[in-house]
């Protein structure tokens, strides 16, 4: 009886240890989707329903399971272990060598498989419960309420210990050794009734040398498949809190890269960043206070240091990991000259959202240097709820300029935020410049009154930008400009991009599916 008693403990006890395991693989492979496939918001929607499509179809499986429950629940565990641990370091390989579009069918298969295997373990645990003698509701109520708990425990280890600390190669690894560590203690309690007891503890070794293996040389061979994603070798990467970063070098050419995106190449980072920079500064009638939103690499601020009478700028960025590499890296500091150690620059890891909806201040110029709108997270800084934000923090006679992405590549996005902008009453003008590592590229600068550009006047030392150069980038191809044309020979009528529309993330991935 005291043995039956502590076999029952142990399975309410392994249903909430496996749901941790559950949980932190469902979460692992909507990450792995966002980062490698993009569209955060549509690879989560499609992990989860994929992922409890497969638990009710393996709950409706273990309907047809009646004996050797215990050796059914531990091969389970088995292949859990062994799907679910090599599945972040076969994504990345597939991605560096598979065609295009398998690794989306490999995570969607996985993502069902796992789910289903997952499925079948609980009513396999619940019948087993009462198998050995406890009553049947009170068993059932136990196991769901360990399951649950630990989905909640699974979801907050992932999100504020693994992905963070551990990176999704490793973590996949470590949470299928605690599905394996469960399907041997399982093993070993239960011995007395299983037979072939040898054959299933030599697939634990199998399985097990395998996993360990993975957990500490899995991520190094990993790093070696994500090379081959990149132009040039990487010399830093690291997995944050919000996205993965990677910094490459070649032959002089630093580059960095946020979620796989290229942020800037330190070879033509002046014709970006120039752009960026000294229009609205020029523009502006004052130049006291500047606010920059993104930027955390630090090179608008260096540009922006050239001005003596700036006497304060402020710089929002939301991942400290983004702003503690360009404060400490020796590539990086060679781009932005320290700019982020100057006394007249105060750095911010904060939401550029909540910031502008919290800051009391004004400020003469504002950059926003944000990366494209590519995801939910992003959407909402290309809203015209933010861009009023924005307007209610421009000073009297300031400027702003905004980076908007390729007017080539993705031209009914780049005028959707013209649109946008526009919609918040300030005035627009729009510019596009040819950066040769990011193609031709837009930018909108806007202010409380018309822009004038042949007022505009640069007063500080550039490589690239002159005042006959700026005013030309006003002119815009037919391929390029704000008269975009549907299948039925009509004009698109652009809409502005809000908060409970956000319609620039399906313009967005439409426009960049091919490049």
């Amino acid at each position: 009886m005291e043995a039956n008693i502590r076999k029952s403990h142990f399975i309410y006890w392994a249903s909430g240890i496996v749901s941790i395991c559950g949980i932190i693989f469902e979460v692992l492979f909507g990450a792995l989707g966002s980062y490698i496939l993009g569209d955060g918001v549509k690879q989560y929607t499609l992990t989860i329903s994929l992922f409890l499509t497969g638990m009710g179809i393996g709950a409706s499986i273990s309907e047809r399971v009646m004996k050797q429950l215990i050796v059914t629940f531990i091969w389970i565990e088995f292949m859990v272990a062994l799907i679910g641990g090599f599945s972040s370091f076969t994504m990345f390989g597939m991605t560096a060598f598979a065609p295009a579009g398998t690794d989306a069918l490999f995570l969607y298969l996985v993502t069902f498989t796992i789910g289903a295997l997952t499925g079948l373990e609980l009513p396999i645990l619940i019948r087993k419960a009462n198998e050995i003698g406890v009553e049947l509701n009170r068993s059932t109520a136990r196991v769901l309420f360990s399951d649950y708990a630990g989905g909640l425990i699974g979801g907050l280890l992932f999100a504020f210990y693994l992905r963070p600390q551990m990176g999704m190669v490793k973590s996949a690894f470590f949470v299928a050794c605690i599905n394996l560590a469960v399907a041997v203690l399982v093993l070993y309690l239960f011995r007395s009734e299983i037979k072939r007891f040898s054959i299933h503890l030599t697939g634990a070794i199998l399985i097990g040398a395998l996993l360990i293996g993975g957990l500490f040389f899995g991520e190094e061979m990993a790093f070696s498949f994500e090379q081959k994603l990149y132009k040039d070798p990487i010399i830093h990467m690291e997995e944050s809190a919000y996205q993965r970063i990677v910094l490459t070098k070649e032959q002089g050419d630093t580059r960095l890269y946020l979620n796989g995106s290229l942020q800037f190449s330190s070879t033509d980072e002046h014709r970006y960043h120039e752009t960026l920079v000294h229009p609205p500064v020029a523009f502006s009638d004052k130049q006291d206070n500047v606010l920059i939103l993104g930027g955390g690499d630090g090179i608008a601020a260096n540009e922006l240091l050239k001005y003596q009478e700036i006497k304060e700028i402020t710089l929002v960025d939301l991942d400290p990991a983004v702003t503690d590499l360009a404060q400490s890296n020796y590539h990086l500091l060679q781009v932005n000259k320290g700019a982020l150690d100057d006394s007249r620059v105060n750095v911010l890891n904060k939401d550029a959202f909540e910031f502008l909806e919290n800051a009391d201040q004004f400020y003469d110029v504002i950059i926003i240097d944000l990366p494209d709108p590519n995801n939910e997270s992003l959407n909402k800084l290309y809203t015209r709820e933010f861009y009023s934000l924005v307007r209610n923090h421009l000073s009297p006679g300031g400027a702003v300029m905004i980076q908007a992405t390729s007017p080539l590549f993705a031209t009914e996005v780049y005028w959707t935020i013209d649109k946008t902008v526009a919609s918040t009453g300030l005035y627009t003008e729009n510019f596009h410049v040819d950066v040769p590592s990011f193609g031709n590229w837009g930018f909108i600068m806007a202010a409380r009154e018309p822009v004038a550009i042949e007022e505009v006047q640069f007063t500080v030392e550039t490589e690239y930008l002159t005042e006959e150069v700026f005013q030309s980038m006003t002119v815009f191809g037919k391929d390029e400009d704000g008269e975009i044309l549907n299948g039925e020979g009509q004009v698109v009528k652009m809409e502005p991009n809000t908060l409970i529309h956000p319609h620039l993330i399906q313009k967005y991935e439409e426009a960049w599916r091919n490049y």
